[in-house]
């Protein structure tokens, strides 16, 4: 595919994922995603032609004028999205799929010094949302859809919903799992409360289990 074919698929690729995109114009003017992702795609170009030193010049000048960090040795599909993006960032073997959509805040990273394959694969139509991080040489499987501020450090099926610290599958291929809404912002359970109300009920329990002895001691008194 042509330079210019690929940048028009960029482009529709705003359009495809943010309703509040507009005109041509404004999406090329205004989103510091798209930016981010023409940057990368030049410095992925001069990494992979051995001039790593240039790829990662302008990648740090990217950075510093969107806000979003993008190793060039990453490797970045087709119809990328990146929304709003500040505080993105993606690791030197990560690699993300087609049609991917990343918000604000995400981090694709290592867990360590380990050489070699140690950032994420996210594979085809994945959404992660706002400040979510995936950690390690895992993969997020295709159609899968990581909730905002979730933890990730274990590798997810295709056609999931994980939300939490660490992250959890709570809806597989349609399925819950557990309680859980469908990956909408505003619909997301809380993993906080979902724990207080486990410990809650745990804590009834042992109540329970205690006036439960009382009585059979005062019996036997």
């Amino acid at each position: 595919m042509g330079i210019l074919a690929r940048m028009r698929e960029d482009i529709q690729a705003a359009f495809d994922h943010d309703p509040a995109a507009r005109t041509t114009l404004e999406v090329i003017l205004t989103y510091p995603g798209l930016h981010a992702i023409w940057a990368h795609r030049f410095a992925h170009w001069l990494w992979n032609h051995h001039l790593k030193l240039l790829g990662r010049l302008v990648s740090e000048f990217s950075r510093w004028m969107t806000g979003i960090e993008i190793h060039p040795g990453a490797e970045i599909g087709r119809g990328v999205f990146i929304d709003h993006g500040m505080g993105v960032v993606i690791g030197e073997t990560a690699k993300v799929g087609d049609n991917v959509t990343l918000y604000q805040g995400v981090t694709l990273g290592g867990t360590g010094k380990e050489r070699g394959k140690r950032h994420p694969t996210i594979e085809n139509d994945v959404m992660i949302g706002v400040g979510a991080k995936i950690l390690g040489n895992i993969t997020i499987g295709a159609h899968s859809k990581v909730g905002a501020g979730a933890v990730v450090l274990h590798s997810v099926p295709p056609h999931c919903t994980v939300v939490g610290v660490p992250g959890r599958v709570v809806r597989q291929a349609g399925r819950r799992t557990e309680t859980a809404a469908d990956l909408e912002h505003g619909d997301l359970p809380d993993p906080v409360a979902m724990e207080l109300a486990r410990l809650t009920e745990r804590f009834r329990e042992l109540e329970r289990r205690v006036a439960e002895l009382e009585g059979r001691q005062s019996v036997e008194m």
